[in-house]
């Protein structure tokens, strides 16, 4: 079967790694008609209707998207992009697999989870406002309707997966009404779903409990803000965002996209690791129903990183990105 797909290439070394993935997937079989959609030059240049260039057009004629990195400014300056896709495309949930790969070495073994983040509210609502000179307000925006949503998800998540247990991450303690609420709406889903073991965990403590032992946890359910920390934190156990994948999933669309930084300091010299955007490939192609191809290349992948012999830098190896590349073609199976 064919399939079209948008292709955004991203900025820095966005175009070298979504290159070698496209070599990859197409060396292992899977017929791809690539729709390409660029972004508008450097970040300074950017406005908040970049977005509406073609992007979301594409999106929504294909249903599925892979992205490479793009750059967001620190502080003032044009809002994320990343964020204005999710929230265009009503793409509520983030999944986020994290897990040890062969050949990386960690501090930790094992460890095999998956966060589930509400990806459309919170404090990335980016409702902000000067209230007087030197006083900001932010609003923190938590709805029983995003909030059953992805618990929903979640446990749906787990049941399909073979995941036996939950833990939601919150700050009810003090956040009594807005986190108290995502709480209240998790609750009454997993009164749903008793084959799956259900706990809560404070933010603070679940964050100490991670670096103490990452593997007692199976899948993580949370709130926006908590999502995105607790998420870059799991993938710091297991060798960092270099070697984890993200999806953006909605109830018609789909981006899957590397989540690490652009690194422009590399990009253009041919050693940069395409290995977080190939894992979203990977998840890409399960979401679409390739799951022999997934297998495959996450077999090569695998081996790969077992005989550590065609490694990049970021991972400890001195391949280049076209090296890699090759490696992992040459490791399909026959």
């Amino acid at each position: 079967m064919k399939h079209t797909i948008t292709l955004i290439p991203g900025d820095g070394i966005g175009p070298e790694v979504s290159k070698a993935v496209q070599v990859i997937l197409a060396a292992a079989g899977v017929s791809i008609e690539w729709e390409e959609v660029k972004t508008i030059g450097d970040i300074d240049d950017r406005s908040s209707y970049l977005i509406e260039s073609g992007v979301l057009e594409s999106i929504r004629k294909n249903h599925v998207a892979l992205k490479g990195p793009l750059a967001t400014a620190v502080a003032f300056g044009p809002p994320s992009i990343n964020v204005g896709l999710r929230k265009a495309l009503d793409l509520y949930a983030n999944v986020r697999p994290v897990k040890n790969l062969a050949g990386v070495q960690t501090r930790f073994q094992n460890v095999d989870l998956v966060l589930i983040r509400e990806n459309t509210e919170d404090l990335y609502a980016g409702l902000e406002h000067e209230v007087v000179p030197g006083v900001v307000e932010s609003l923190k925006i938590i709805t029983e309707k995003a909030s059953t949503r992805i618990a929903r998800f979640g446990f749906e998540y787990a049941r399909k997966w073979g995941r036996k247990k939950i833990h939601a991450i919150h700050k009810a303690n003090i956040m009594k009404m807005s986190d108290g609420l995502f709480l209240t709406s998790t609750r009454k889903v997993a009164s749903q779903f008793s084959d799956i073991e259900y706990k809560e965990l404070i933010i603070d403590n679940a964050c100490m409990q991670m670096v103490l032992n990452p593997t007692q946890f199976d899948m993580l359910l949370l709130t926006n803000l908590y999502g995105d920390i607790m998420s870059d934190l799991a993938a710091g156990l297991v060798g960092g965002l270099g070697v984890v994948p993200s999806g953006n999933i909605g109830e018609t669309d789909a981006i899957f996209e590397a989540v690490h930084g652009t690194a422009p300091d590399i990009a253009g010299k041919g050693i940069a690791n395409p290995t977080a955007l190939l894992m979203s490939a990977l998840m890409m192609l399960r979401h679409i129903g390739e799951n022999a191809a997934a297998l495959n290349i996450e077999g090569a992948l695998y081996k790969v990183y077992r005989e550590g012999k065609s490694l990049t830098r970021d991972v400890g190896g001195s391949a280049t990105t076209a090296q890699f590349t090759e490696a992992v073609v040459r490791a399909f199976e026959k």
